[in-house]
């Protein structure tokens, strides 16, 4: 009866907020004479228009409309250019210059001068939301449209003195339902809060399985709409590298007739190059005409390669390929969008299970409301909301090596379980890891040696053998039980060696050695052969990547990048935040040592701690191998929260007033991530790749 009183109160209030709040600007607008003084615009001197109906900047000082203003509304409206036209423009020759977003600024006479009376503003022709912008004005006013030269804006006119529609957005009142329904479900009223985690329970096995199925149902119709409408992702432009996106599809190719080297042309000028790791020499060659020099593929002994992981490429566009060649002649390559959502479906299904056993295992009894807020905390730690919004190949073996990796530990920690020295699962006693199910260890570390093929960093799993078996192995060598040990070594090695010795013989087949995966051969900004992050940016690099502060700002998305300076070059991509300040539950990890915490995780703690070491080192490795990336988190962003989740949850059941706080935490941290998808600037920003859904989602914040 709460429950359903609370989802009473929360539809009302949304309905409020939709029809009131959100249209507020229709409310203000309804006097409006929707009246413009002229039915076309007059162009300033550095305005001209298109034979299609675009404007043109040819000169940015004098690029301006005028417009009579009555001052009856404070609202405005772009009327874009229709779509047919704009589509013949960006398949020409100037394609490139057609903007989707159009910055402007409103001027009004004063005296002799003209002044600015509002914010610059914001306006595209991808939604009709973004159309509209608000400027109080009055009589004759200037409306400056601010781009570079050269500019084609798909804009026809800008009339002011119009009256907003009223809009009921089921998008926006599915975002503030999703909300809604997430704050009802962690108040006490649920119960879910007095109703302990139990993995033998029949009923929260198929509310999980029904929440992993949607999840899969998503995924299903997003992959069909993109198998539909795939294109081949290469992108050229004369006189710079060929950014060709389809590595893994290639990789696959080669594979499928029998080669390793990527079958893609080599210039000559490149095959002959005396050194062409040396980036001012390709520069040389791409300003005389060499083409193409493909951006990011590994170039070794005349020949293009793939520096990324094998196992994707066999796992899932070989047998793509292989099977749409039933039916469709040379079968289809796999859009790497779509092997990308599989993969993190899998990553953010297992993720959650490995959650549930750590809980299990480490803290029972533990509240099924904050098994579930400890479930979003370590997806958004692990790095995960990142890998679902970029999803080009440079996610592919991250997510493929997380989905591997979350899988191996997870089988691992089913393979033991609590006994008392003498063997007994009883309480009481002096409590033991033991050894109970072979084919875990098998599974478990066929999985983990796997990610071999993947992302070499996640082989480092594989340490976490030694807090979990080699306890219940050193008994057995004790009682001198030879069998028990061989089955195991059976278990752990052969499995091990089916996965891996393949990925060696692929190194040695491409690059004469095993344990060389070609990462040194990429063409990128500099020569990888000889770079390493210089020392003296290691301090910072480790710094930024844990705690990295946010920089909010006044405007959508209210969320920058953060700057990160650093004495010598190396190589940063653009981030919002460290670790720590995008999943602040994270630092829980770091009360392991005491002994508070390390006396109630009981035999589980050498397991702990052996993640929480693995982490740390992790943060240092990829520093110094791979600089700053954003992306790279997710090789240790997981086993901080692996590490913190178990202590979390000891701390949320023995001090109550605490799952406030972490529920508090875990929603902010919610809404950070989010908010880090529509930052401008970032890897993939979502307002070139989907100018339509950056600025309807900006026009609920924007307008009023």
């Amino acid at each position: 009866m709460h429950v359903l009183r609370a989802a009473l109160v929360a539809i009302a209030l949304i309905l409020i907020v939709e029809c009131v709040v959100c249209n507020l600007a229709h409310w203000r607008s309804i006097g409006a004479s929707t009246d413009s003084a002229s039915a076309s615009n007059a162009l300033g001197p550095g305005l001209s228009r298109t034979a299609q109906g675009l404007l043109e900047v040819r000169d940015p000082a004098g690029a301006y409309v005028e417009v009579e203003a009555d001052g009856s509304s404070e609202y405005w409206r772009a009327d874009a250019t229709p779509q047919t036209h704009v589509r013949a423009v960006r398949d020409g020759a100037r394609g490139d210059d057609v903007v989707s977003t159009v910055h402007l600024r409103v001027a009004t006479r004063d005296g002799d001068s003209w002044a600015f009376r509002s914010p610059a503003v914001v306006v595209s022709p991808s939604t009709p939301s973004a159309l509209l912008f608000r400027a109080p004005a009055h009589g004759l006013v200037r409306v400056w449209i601010e781009e570079p030269r050269g500019t084609l804006v798909p804009i026809e006119n800008l009339r002011a003195n119009v009256r907003v529609p009223f809009v009921f957005d089921w998008a926006r009142v599915a975002t503030m339902a999703a909300a809604a329904a997430f704050i009802i479900l962690l108040l006490p009223s649920t119960g879910l809060w007095h109703i302990a985690l139990d993995v033998s329970s029949r009923r929260q096995r198929l509310a999980f399985a029904l929440a992993a199925g949607a999840l899969g149902v998503y995924v299903a119709v997003r992959s069909a709409m993109i198998i539909g409408w795939a294109h081949p992702l290469v992108f050229h432009k004369d006189g710079d590298y060929t950014f060709d996106f389809d590595q893994y599809g290639h990789l696959a190719d080669a594979l499928l007739h029998g080669g390793v080297a990527l079958d893609l042309p080599v210039p000559d000028a490149l095959a002959a190059a005396a050194d062409p790791y040396d980036p001012s020499a390709r520069a040389r060659m791409l300003a005389d005409g060499a083409t193409p020099i493909y951006w990011d593929y590994a170039f070794h002994d005349g020949r293009w390669y793939s520096y990324f992981g094998v196992l994707p490429a066999v796992a899932l566009f070989l047998p793509f390929r292989v099977v749409t060649s039933w039916f469709t002649p040379g079968g289809l390559m796999l859009p790497t969008t779509c092997a990308q959502l599989w993969l993190m479906a899998g990553v953010s299904v297992v993720a959650c299970l490995l959650v549930i056993r750590l809980i299990d295992r480490v803290a029972p009894r533990t509240s099924l409301a904050a098994a579930m807020l400890l479930c979003v905390a370590a997806m958004l730690g692990a790095n995960l909301p990142y890998l679902w919004f970029r999803t080009n190949f440079y996610s592919i073996p991250f997510s493929s090596g997380l989905l591997l990796a979350m899988l191996g530990l997870w089988l691992w920690l089913g393979a033991v379980r609590t006994a008392d020295a003498d063997g007994k699962d009883h309480d009481g006693g002096e409590r033991a890891l033991r050894i109970v199910s072979m084919p875990h260890v098998a599974w478990g570390a066929l999985c983990i040696a796997a990610t071999i093929g993947c992302r070499p960093t996640f082989t480092f799993t594989a340490l976490f053998a030694l807090p979990l078996f080699l306890p219940d192995l050193l008994r057995a060598a004790r009682a001198h039980d030879r069998g028990r040990i061989g089955r195991f070594a059976a278990a752990m090695l052969l499995p091990a060696l089916a996965a891996a010795v393949p990925v060696l013989v692929y190194n040695q087949l491409r690059f004469g050695s095993p344990f060389d995966f070609g990462n040194a051969y990429q063409l990128t900004v500099t020569d990888m052969t000889r770079f390493h992050t210089p020392a003296g940016n290691m301090p910072l690099t480790v710094l930024y990547y844990l705690f990295l502060p946010p920089r909010l700002t006044g405007m959508f998305p209210f969320l920058a990048l953060s700057p990160t300076p650093l004495p010598s070059w190396s190589f940063t991509e653009p981030c919002v935040g460290g670790l720590f300040t995008m999943m602040p539950l994270a630092l829980c990890a770091f009360a392991l040592p005491w002994p508070a915490v390390r006396r109630r995780c009981g035999v589980w703690w050498p397991t702990l701690v052996t993640t929480l070491t693995l982490a740390a080192a992790l943060v240092v490795f990829d520093a110094f191998v791979g600089g700053l990336g954003w992306r790279y988190i997710a090789d240790f962003g997981w086993l901080f929260m692996v590490a913190a989740v178990p202590v979390a949850a000891l701390m949320m059941r023995r001090w109550p007033w605490t799952r406030a706080l972490v529920a508090v935490i875990v929603g902010a941290a919610l809404v950070f991530a989010v908010a880090s998808c529509f930052v401008v600037g970032r890897d993939d920003m979502l307002v070139a790749n989907d100018p339509a859904l950056f600025h309807r989602v900006r026009c609920w914040f924007a307008l009023p």
